[in-house]
Protein backbone atom coordinates (compact mmCIF):
# COMPACT_ATOMS: atom_id res chain seq x y z
CA UNK A 1 0.00 0.00 0.00
CA UNK A 2 1.10 3.44 -0.94
CA UNK A 3 1.42 6.25 1.76
CA UNK A 4 1.20 9.86 1.53
CA UNK A 5 3.27 9.99 4.69
CA UNK A 6 5.91 12.92 4.03
CA UNK A 7 8.78 11.18 2.30
CA UNK A 8 11.48 12.78 5.10
CA UNK A 9 9.86 11.24 7.87
CA UNK A 10 9.21 7.92 6.02
CA UNK A 11 12.57 8.69 5.21
CA UNK A 12 13.98 8.43 9.03
CA UNK A 13 11.31 5.63 10.25
CA UNK A 14 13.00 2.23 11.34
CA UNK A 15 10.43 -0.39 11.17
CA UNK A 16 9.88 -3.81 11.97
CA UNK A 17 10.24 -6.33 9.24
CA UNK A 18 6.04 -6.13 8.82
CA UNK A 19 6.66 -2.49 7.80
CA UNK A 20 5.48 -1.72 11.45
CA UNK A 21 6.87 0.71 14.31
CA UNK A 22 5.52 0.49 18.12
CA UNK A 23 3.04 3.69 18.75
CA UNK A 24 3.29 4.79 22.73
CA UNK A 25 0.25 6.49 23.76
CA UNK A 26 0.83 9.01 26.56
CA UNK A 27 -1.67 11.23 28.40
CA UNK A 28 -0.44 14.49 27.03
CA UNK A 29 -0.58 16.56 31.06
CA UNK A 30 0.02 13.79 33.14
CA UNK A 31 2.82 11.76 31.59
CA UNK A 32 0.56 8.18 31.99
CA UNK A 33 1.57 5.77 29.71
CA UNK A 34 -1.94 4.80 28.24
CA UNK A 35 -1.31 2.10 25.81
CA UNK A 36 1.02 0.27 22.60
CA UNK A 37 -0.58 -0.18 19.15
CA UNK A 38 1.35 -0.19 15.74
CA UNK A 39 1.69 2.07 13.23
CA UNK A 40 2.70 1.32 9.64
CA UNK A 41 3.65 5.18 7.59
CA UNK A 42 -0.12 5.34 6.76
CA UNK A 43 -1.28 4.94 9.64
CA UNK A 44 1.08 7.47 10.99
CA UNK A 45 0.19 9.65 8.07
CA UNK A 46 -3.38 9.45 9.23
CA UNK A 47 -2.62 10.37 12.78
CA UNK A 48 -0.48 13.64 11.79
CA UNK A 49 -3.32 14.74 9.49
CA UNK A 50 -6.14 13.58 11.41
CA UNK A 51 -5.60 14.81 14.89
CA UNK A 52 -6.76 11.70 15.88
CA UNK A 53 -4.55 8.14 16.65
CA UNK A 54 -4.84 5.69 13.87
CA UNK A 55 -3.32 2.50 14.25
CA UNK A 56 -2.76 -1.08 12.32
CA UNK A 57 -4.20 -3.88 13.48
CA UNK A 58 -2.26 -7.00 13.67
CA UNK A 59 -4.35 -9.84 14.51
CA UNK A 60 -7.45 -7.44 11.91
CA UNK A 61 -5.12 -6.56 9.20
CA UNK A 62 -6.70 -3.49 9.34
CA UNK A 63 -6.57 0.46 10.29
CA UNK A 64 -8.52 1.56 13.07
CA UNK A 65 -9.09 4.59 14.69
CA UNK A 66 -9.23 4.75 18.52
CA UNK A 67 -13.01 5.61 19.66
CA UNK A 68 -14.50 4.87 16.59
CA UNK A 69 -16.07 1.99 18.22
CA UNK A 70 -15.26 2.52 21.93
CA UNK A 71 -16.42 6.28 21.81
CA UNK A 72 -12.79 6.68 23.76
CA UNK A 73 -11.29 9.01 21.90
CA UNK A 74 -7.15 10.21 21.54
CA UNK A 75 -7.51 13.67 20.41
CA UNK A 76 -3.47 13.96 19.11
CA UNK A 77 -1.61 16.93 21.15
CA UNK A 78 1.78 15.81 19.66
CA UNK A 79 3.83 13.18 17.75
CA UNK A 80 7.74 12.43 18.36
CA UNK A 81 10.15 9.72 17.27
CA UNK A 82 12.78 8.17 19.64
CA UNK A 83 16.35 8.62 18.85
CA UNK A 84 16.64 5.73 16.96
CA UNK A 85 13.26 6.48 15.04
CA UNK A 86 11.82 3.11 15.94
CA UNK A 87 9.42 4.09 18.08
CA UNK A 88 6.72 7.15 18.03
CA UNK A 89 5.13 8.74 21.08
CA UNK A 90 1.85 9.82 20.56
CA UNK A 91 1.03 12.12 23.63
CA UNK A 92 -2.95 12.57 23.83
CA UNK A 93 -5.96 13.42 25.45
CA UNK A 94 -7.53 10.76 26.41
CA UNK A 95 -11.28 10.61 26.59
CA UNK A 96 -12.45 7.48 28.74
CA UNK A 97 -10.28 4.30 28.65
CA UNK A 98 -7.52 3.98 26.42
CA UNK A 99 -7.29 0.03 27.29
CA UNK A 100 -9.86 -2.96 25.29
CA UNK A 101 -11.15 -4.14 28.73
CA UNK A 102 -12.22 -0.68 29.46
CA UNK A 103 -9.32 0.19 32.29
CA UNK A 104 -7.80 3.63 31.83
CA UNK A 105 -4.31 2.28 30.99
CA UNK A 106 -3.31 -1.05 29.87
CA UNK A 107 -0.49 -1.22 32.36
CA UNK A 108 -2.50 -1.23 35.47
CA UNK A 109 -3.52 -4.37 35.86
CA UNK A 110 -0.90 -7.25 35.81
CA UNK A 111 2.12 -4.91 37.67
CA UNK A 112 4.88 -7.60 38.27
CA UNK A 113 6.59 -7.86 41.71
CA UNK A 114 10.16 -6.78 41.65
CA UNK A 115 13.38 -8.95 43.00
CA UNK A 116 15.38 -7.99 45.94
Amino acid sequence: MTSNLDPAIAARLKRSPDGLVPAIAQQYDTGEVLMLGWMDDEALHRTLTTGRCTYWSRSRREYWVKGDTSGHFQHVKSVALDCDADTVLVKVDQVGAACHTGARTCFDADVLPLGK
